[in-house]
């Protein structure tokens, strides 16, 4: 694989760009009418600079790096993307280079593929060194449509094809989703780690750190003031640990609580924590949880049935092939 700084060292060398401003100012485009101009070109190469606000930006050579044009505006519109193709030679085949920029790119990359052009994205470590030389050589990081349409001649290890739409293919994006409130609820949980903490450490044991089941939540909800857990009383923490836990939790772990409730009670004697404000603090760290174990919930239920969609899916596929 040929080393990018290398690759980038030819691609903004001085006679290098002279001579595609030369030949891109020099040649014929589209405009022109040249007689054949059109059959004769077999590939092109359209690069994208894709934008989540402005237009994008587009820029078209040849397979000799010669622009036919640049610089093109055009917005993620089926009016404007017609106007886009009607520029590209009928005949040739179409190679488009983008970078993946957020969520932008997965519509531009479905109309085009359904036009026939093979689609290619510049991956996030290929574009984080090109914009470290570019940045360094043009004080500029951006990567415009012109240096992505260079990008599959000057550079074809660093191409990789779109053989899927990512974000818009729902399995995928309930994955990622699930994996991102997890990681809500993890750090959800360690808050109220650093909470129960200041009642004394007792209360790790008792419940299990990060862990926080559907006992814990409906404990520490309502009660996690020590006064309030005393008040509620052996008999009724009993009957609200047994719903709870399915009968896992009974008397025992009722004594345990109660018992960490009077230690709590006792360290904090002198007076200097607040137990209804910390208590209302934990309520919202614990209502944090129930919402994300909820939405957890639907989200692997969710993924469950697209997988065994996308196995029958497959099946079929294999019987027909």
């Amino acid at each position: 694989m040929l080393d990018l700084y290398f690759v980038m060292s030819i691609l903004f060398h001085p006679l290098f760009l002279e001579r595609a401003l030369c030949a891109g100012e020099n040649s014929p485009g589209l405009d022109d009418h040249q007689p054949n101009g059109r059959d004769l070109m077999t590939e092109v190469r359209l690069g994208i600079d894709v934008a989540c606000r402005a237009p994008h930006q587009a820029s078209l050579a040849d397979e000799t790096v010669t622009f036919l044009w640049q610089g093109y505006k055009f917005s993620t519109t089926t009016t404007e993307l017609d106007a886009l193709w009607a520029k590209i030679p009928a005949d040739a085949t179409v190679v488009v280079v983008m970078e993946p920029t957020r969520n932008a790119w997965v519509p531009l990359a479905a109309w085009l593929t359904a036009k026939g052009a093979a689609v290619s994205v510049v991956p996030p470590e290929q574009s984080a060194d090109l914009r470290d030389y570019y940045n360094k050589h043009t004080k500029t990081d951006r990567l415009d449509s012109k240096m992505l349409a260079r990008m599959p001649m000057l550079h074809p290890e660093g191409m990789q094809t779109v053989d899927h739409l990512g974000p818009a293919e729902p399995l995928k994006r309930a994955v990622r989703h699930r994996t991102s409130i997890q990681k809500r609820r993890t750090a959800s949980a360690m808050r109220l780690d650093s909470l129960l903490e200041l009642m004394g450490p007792g209360w790790f044991d008792v419940f299990g750190t990060i862990s926080y089941g559907s006992t814990a939540v409906a404990v520490l909800e309502k009660y996690a003031n020590p006064h309030a857990l005393r008040k509620l009383g052996r008999s009724r923490l009993t009957r609200l640990l047994i719903r709870g836990s399915r009968g896992r939790w009974r008397e025992d772990k009722a004594d345990e609580l109660l018992a960490l409730a009077a230690q709590t009670l006792e360290l904090w004697a002198a007076g200097g924590l607040d137990f209804d404000e910390l208590a209302d603090d934990i309520a919202i760290e614990v209502q944090q949880i129930k919402l994300f174990d909820a939405q957890i919930a639907d989200l692997e239920d969710r993924i469950e049935v697209l997988y065994e969609r996308l196995t029958l899916l497959g099946l079929l596929l294999q019987r027909q092939g």
